[in-house]
């Protein structure tokens, strides 16, 4: 550490469990120093900079989180003769700090303080050659991602185990810079670890859009991502649990719901039976992922619906009529072409289909890649969360079953997560609620990590975001997703969040399980960077085309072509 003489800024005049007020020392103009550490010049109080405060043995790290000035009195220096001495006011700077951890006997950074320094601590500059000392071992087990704000030459490694073990959020407004970041960590972490298996949920054709010319151009390498349309990936609805068929196809509001739910179980099960036996399972339940014929179930819910057989004539049974909403609800879906890639797979037709299924999913594919991108934007708004439950769950079965897990970890990326994975308990999104909070519980014991990606933190899952070990924040204004987030984080953490509202775009407060101490860097442009750059209105309403194909935009709405 470098010596007390000439890196002191300031003195505590405050101890709280996770706040410390310092008053900061001035020069004789009243101003705070630039104070010079080894061969760097530091501006003292930077929102977001390090300090460590000294008391004996005790050394704390801490945060500045906010800089404030405080009215006060002083005597002058020069006294006026036959006058008595005047006070005048001035003003005296006021620095908050957040500590975030502590300095061992050895000069190891150590998460959390212990003992705390009293009023009258010494609060000290420390330059890069001791902050790069607090992050140096999570290189070895991480991957760098971008550089402290304050230090633009420190690179700062994410801790890999930590980040997609214990799952992770990346929060932020619109136009902050969240898909940037994504693309940023996915192509940093392959990089490192090429054997990666990274699944993301493309809701806006982010990571995968067609060029004027034809071509399709990617975020990622081509020789390391497989890009699939939803539609053409074919997620069955025979893969689909009782819960989720029952949350696609009844009505809970229907006044017929009880019985409906009932035949259906029943119609369904029997079928599921039959296949079971004919493919040789020992054991078939009501969710076991064996294939049926949806036919079959609508047949026989449309047996119980008609007219019974009585003494003399055909009459109106316990059941007639108790379908009625049922069957239109289904054959609706049916005849609606945006639901063929759920309702009437081509090649996704059969049992045998379900191997192929997951080695595309997974990335074991004919091509082997570690990332592979499921672009949902093409998929109807009102099976979005079905489809996005059956991938969560997909992704966590398969793993349940492996039993090479442990060597096999899966991560899941989530974008616009508020939009299925709602903190509301609404019955469209029930399935896709209850999949992603199975992840987010008991994923990580079988190598499932999960990524939380969102503009409305406060909308989305409580009990998703509270599993998540580390926080990406990116800009946010918003106060309730602020006061969000801040009930989120740990509670000596929860002052930093006041700083959100003035990051850059591409500009993170990373705090958690992944990064040794919470820390305000920029993250590395990504390269190929997403499609999510703003829309230049200014340039293309002052010299933008003057018509455009219109037909071919109604073709392509026809045919749900982007």
């Amino acid at each position: 550490m470098p010596s007390e003489t000439n890196t002191v800024i300031g003195h505590l005049v405050d101890v709280q469990g996770n706040l410390l007020t310092a008053t900061l020392v001035e020069d004789e103009q009243g101003r705070v120093p630039t104070i010079t550490v080894g061969d760097e010049d530091i501006t003292v109080g930077q929102i977001g900079s390090y300090v460590v405060i000294r008391q004996g043995l005790v050394q704390i790290i801490a945060m500045v989180s906010r800089m404030t000035e405080q009215e006060a009195l002083a005597v002058p220096t020069i006294e006026t003769p036959g006058e008595p001495n005047a006070r005048l006011p001035y003003a005296k700077r006021i620095a908050r700090l957040t500590p975030i951890g502590s300095i061992s006997t050895g000069g190891h950074f150590e998460r959390g303080v212990g003992q705390y320094p009293t009023t009258g601590a010494e609060v000290h500059a420390i330059g890069s050659a001791e902050i790069t000392k607090m992050f140096e071992r999570f290189h070895a087990e991480g991957f760098a991602v971008g550089a402290l704000t304050t230090h633009p030459s420190i690179k700062v490694s994410l801790h890999a185990t930590n980040l997609f073990g214990r799952h992770f959020a990346i929060l932020g407004q619109t136009g902050s810079g969240k898909s940037w970041t994504v693309a940023s960590v996915v192509q940093k972490a392959v990089a490192e670890m090429p054997r990666a298996h990274i699944i993301i949920l493309d809701l806006h054709g982010e990571y995968c859009w067609k060029l004027k010319d034809g071509k399709h151009h990617y975020a990622f390498d081509d020789t390391i991502v497989r890009h699939v349309d939803a539609r053409e990936l074919e997620i069955p609805y025979w893969l689909m649990t009782y819960a989720e068929l029952c949350d696609l196809l009844i009505d809970q509001t229907d006044f017929s719901a009880h019985n409906q739910t009932t035949v259906f179980r029943d119609a369904l099960s029997e079928q599921r039976l039959l296949e079971g036996k004919r493919i040789g399972l020992e054991r078939t339940t009501l969710d076991t992922p064996v294939y049926f014929d949806i036919g079959e179930i609508r047949k026989a819910l449309e047996a119980k619906n008609g007219l019974v057989q009585g003494a003399t004539k055909m009459v109106k049974g316990p059941l007639t009529g108790a379908f009625d909403n049922f069957l239109m609800r289904l054959d609706s879906k049916l005849n609606d072409v945006r639901y063929d890639f759920l309702l009437n797979p081509k090649k996704r037709n059969n049992s045998a289909s379900l191997s192929t299924l997951l080695r595309d999913f997974v990335g074991l594919g004919e091509s082997k890649v570690a990332v592979t991108v499921i672009d949902l934007s093409s998929v109807p708004f009102d099976v979005r969360p079905t489809v996005a439950a059956q991938i969560g769950r997909l992704a966590f079965e398969f793993n349940y079953w492996n039993p090479e897990y442990r060597d096999f970890p899966i991560m899941l990326i989530c974008e616009e997560a508020h939009a299925y994975i709602p903190r509301e308990s609404k019955s469209q999104f029930a399935g896709s609620r209850k999949s992603m909070e199975r992840i987010a519980k008991e994923g990580r014991k079988y190598g499932v990590g999960l990524a939380v990606v969102s503009q409305r933190p406060h909308e989305v899952s409580e009990t998703v975001l509270s599993q998540c070990g580390t926080f990406i924040c990116l800009r946010v204004t918003n106060p309730d997703d602020q006061a969000y987030i801040r009930k989120l984080v740990p509670e000596s953490e929860g002052d930093l969040v006041s700083v959100l509202a003035g990051l850059g775009r591409g500009e993170a407060l990373v705090l958690g399980e992944a990064i040794p101490l919470p820390t305000r860097l920029i993250f590395d442009k990504p390269s190929p960077p997403p499609n999510s750059d703003d829309v230049d209105f200014y340039n293309k309403w002052k010299g933008g085309p003057e018509d455009l194909d219109v037909d071919e935009i109604v073709k392509r709405w026809r045919n749900q072509e982007r």
